[in-house]
């Protein structure tokens, strides 16, 4: 039977790269399926991809102008045009079927095959069609505004490698050499359950001594961040046995449990995450999030997240964060853009403790929030981001070079303009 740490308090907590490190080894990507190219942007490829044709498959026209042996023009001036016997037209997809051969030419468009025979186009507006024949004004050397088979991509090169977070780009690229679908990493199903007697959802007016579930919103929109697909949510009563059949539901490689995660009588998630599968920590020293923890039930990670919001957000990040972006084929490193500056106010902090320190960026300079309560959600919309105190050092000095993991563009931009 699991301890039972309910008002007791813990013996001891886990160091922060202790847990990361069992995670690290914990996680891996999982299996491909095939997504279809309109939906495969921002999803990461499982497999190399290989080109099995050339793109383009044809010689084509770079520009509007007429098909014609280079050589042919040489000589040709404004004041001495030389004069071609005009054969016909190409279009894209509509190819002229017959050869150039020398001294004639053929009426092309740009992206049209170029047709057998010829090997340059002279551009539309320095040549002058008058009946069945076209004068050329300008020399073109052979190659000139023609663009070669295989000039984009060749057959049996890999254009993509796996491992790579499809943009747009590369999904219109599969198009190109013929590919019906993208062999991507399956997407991590994750599973928010929420508890709290106190909890309202999502869209409701908080009152009496009720508050609005916040948590969840914002969870959601980190796993969308992560690449994650969220499950049905759900908020639960704290009620020991409702709790204990949302956790036995089997449907998810990833379980977020937000509230119910310390040490209160009414805490139960983390003896029921060790009773039905295994409580690998509870208890981390850092701050805030120290009631966090990490646990397995029937094969899927477990992440205990605090109720508070800040402490919430911050174990999500350290813990749950990089494991469902392993899961998904992405980098376990933190998504944060990263800027460096110097400190405006000292940081404190203890040895033997990480700390996740909310900063505003103001002058070219760091300045920590003066409120570091974990429940005051609104801290982390006025910080431009979060300066990490590793656990070796006893605080900060002012004037101090730090690195802050920036929460979005705007701040950064805003700041330096």
């Amino acid at each position: 039977m699991p301890r039972d740490v309910r008002m007791k308090g813990f013996a001891e907590r886990a160091d922060v790269a202790e847990v990361q490190r069992f995670l690290a080894g914990r996680t891996a990507p999982l299996p491909a399926e095939p997504v279809p190219l309109f939906e495969c942007a921002g999803r990461v490829l499982a497999r190399d991809i290989r080109a099995e044709v050339d793109v383009p498959g044809f010689a084509r026209a770079a520009m509007d102008g007429y098909a014609l042996r280079g050589e042919d023009s040489f000589g040709a001036a404004p004041q001495d045009p030389i004069a071609l016997r005009l054969l016909g037209e190409a279009l894209p997809g509509r190819p002229f079927a017959g050869r150039v051969n020398a001294g004639e030419a053929v009426r092309i468009m740009t992206g049209a095959p170029l047709p057998e025979g010829a090997d340059a186009v002279a551009p539309a507006e320095t040549c002058a069609e008058s009946g069945d024949a076209v004068a050329v004004r300008e020399p073109v050397a052979p190659r000139s505004h023609a663009g070669a088979r295989g000039e984009d991509i060749r057959r049996g090169e890999v254009p993509l490698r796996a491992g790579r977070r499809l943009r747009p780009q590369d999904a219109g690229l599969l198009a190109a050499i013929g590919a019906a679908h993208a062999p991507c990493h399956r997407r991590p199903r994750v599973r928010l359950i929420t508890t709290g007697d106190e909890l309202l959802p999502p869209g409701s007016r908080p009152g009496g001594a009720r508050i609005v579930d916040s948590n969840s919103v914002v969870l959601a929109g980190l796993v969308a961040r992560d690449g994650g697909e969220l499950l049905r949510g759900e908020i639960l009563p704290d009620c020991e046995e409702r709790i204990r059949a949302a956790l036995c539901e089997a449907d998810a490689d990833l379980l977020l449990i937000s509230g119910g995660s310390s040490v209160g009588k009414e805490d139960f998630a983390p003896r029921l995450v060790a009773e039905l599968g295994a409580l690998h920590f509870h208890g981390v020293a850092m701050r805030p999030s120290s009631p966090a923890g990490v646990g397995e039930i029937a094969g899927a990670l477990a992440f205990l997240l605090p109720g508070n919001p800040v402490s919430c957000l911050c174990a999500y990040e350290f813990f749950a964060g990089p494991a469902l972006r392993k899961l998904g084929g992405r980098p376990r490193s933190w998504p944060h853009r990263r800027r460096r500056a110097a400190l405006a106010r000292k940081i404190a902090s203890q040895i033997g403790r990480v700390d996740y320190v909310r900063v505003a960026l103001e002058n070219g300079r760091v300045l920590p929030l003066a409120t570091s309560g974990a429940s005051i959600l609104s801290s982390t919309v006025r910080a431009a981001g979060a300066v990490i105190v590793p656990r070796d050092r006893e605080g900060i000095p002012e004037g101090e070079e730090v690195e802050v993991l920036l929460y979005d563009e705007c701040e950064a931009q805003g700041d330096a303009a």
